[in-house]
């Protein structure tokens, strides 16, 4: 597929758009209810301006940075995207590539389409691993120990999600998880033949593959929503249950989901190394406050301790310059090497990334930095 001609994150997105079936792309796409906090996620940013300096020698300039104590070339780090191997098949190993061939950290998800096994024996490179808590004790701890086995560095898990969150596209489109085939996706097949070829060669839509073995079963008091997975979470997850998953964790611990300063205080205080806001990219709660506006709150109460990490809306390598200079140490990615992968497999994660990683560089020259040392909080005006 020819790619020259795709200048930022939207047209990959429009891409995906154009080859997906609806009921997938929504999947991927779509936010809870309203959509409030995934619209929210992007007009952060967009609210931000520079000031930059000028007289400044940047004829070179080093996007190099330090996340969770490792190297890397850029300040962000791959998300973890659940279930996308039905935008395209091996698009989790696909974009674990782009990631190392980019010399950034890649967050492999729970509900991936491909084992923790196989991306760390196919995808060098640094390798997170981020953790649902399922009402299995026994499963749950099973895909700890599979991690720590595999060699991944970190452990990222998930606070945010005691039940799914209600995506209506899906309600709408009949979508669930797991992926049950029907009418609606035997027309989807007819009108989408690139994906559906892609797919039947590849021998179907695939499982998620973490959750082999894994018995799901309805749960009593738990609200039913698009996705069968969500019904599987320990909604009892609470202080006593982090603690125990960072004695299992002899690794990075890392906690995501975090959106208040004081719960960033109590996840340091019981052994975290780096906090993850997010609002889990406008999927959960809608309405919740965005992890940009989160930021300097969270970075002045826990950020001379541990790194602070953003995800949700972040199109632009512009984003990541405006998150360091509120404090964050890095930026996470998720939809963008999605839609990349989604329209065209690596290829098209690699695109995604090279946009991103162009406009970081861009940008830092625009703003008269030579490295991200010099990205203060003076360069931003709100």
């Amino acid at each position: 597929m020819d790619l020259s001609r795709v200048a930022n994150i939207d047209d990959l997105r429009e891409r995906a758009r154009r080859r997906l079936p609806k009921i997938v792309f929504d999947f991927f796409d779509g936010g809870a209810e309203d959509e409030v906090s995934l619209r929210a996620n992007r007009a952060a940013f967009e609210r931000l301006r520079f000031a930059p300096r000028v007289l400044r020698d940047v004829a070179k300039v080093d996007a190099t940075t330090e996340i969770l104590g490792g190297p890397s070339r850029y300040p962000m780090v791959v998300a973890p995207t659940g279930a996308i191997g039905m935008g395209w098949p091996g698009a989790d190993l696909a974009i674990a590539r782009a990631a190392a061939a980019y010399g950034i950290p890649y967050t492999l998800s729970t509900t991936a389409t491909a084992t923790i096994e196989e991306i760390a024996d196919k995808a060098p490179g640094r390798l997170w691993f981020q953790l649902y808590v399922l009402y299995d004790r026994e499963f749950t701890d099973g895909l700890v120990e599979r991690a720590r086995a595999a060699g991944y560095e970190a452990l990222v898990v998930t606070v945010d999600l005691p039940v799914g969150g209600k995506r209506e596209r899906d309600t709408h489109n009949g979508f669930v998880l797991p992926f049950s085939p029907g009418w609606r996706e035997l027309l989807a097949g007819i009108t989408h033949p690139s994906w559906a070829w892609r797919i039947a060669v590849a021998g179907g839509i695939p499982e998620l593959a973490n959750l082999r073995g894994f018995e799901r079963r309805p749960r009593a008091g738990m609200i039913a929503t698009s996705s069968s997975v969500g019904q599987q979470l320990d909604a009892s997850l609470d202080e006593r249950g982090l603690a125990r998953l960072r004695a299992l964790w002899k690794g990075k611990l890392v906690v995501k989901g975090v959106a208040r300063a004081e719960d960033a205080e109590r996840v340091v205080a019981l052994g975290a190394d780096a906090v993850w806001l997010s609002n889990h990219g406008g999927r959960q709660l809608d309405g919740a406050i965005t992890a940009l506006d989160a930021l300097p709150a969270v970075a002045a109460a826990v950020g001379s301790k541990v790194p602070v990490l953003i995800d949700g809306g972040v199109r632009r390598g512009s984003d990541a310059i405006k998150a360091r200079a509120l404090g964050a140490q890095a930026v996470a990615i998720g939809r963008a090497t999605l839609y990349g992968a989604s329209a065209a497999g690596e290829a098209g994660a690699r695109r995604a990334l090279g946009i991103l990683t162009d406009e970081i560089e861009r940008t830092l020259r625009l703003c008269g930095a030579k490295s991200m040392a010099d990205v203060a909080p003076d360069l931003v005006l709100k």
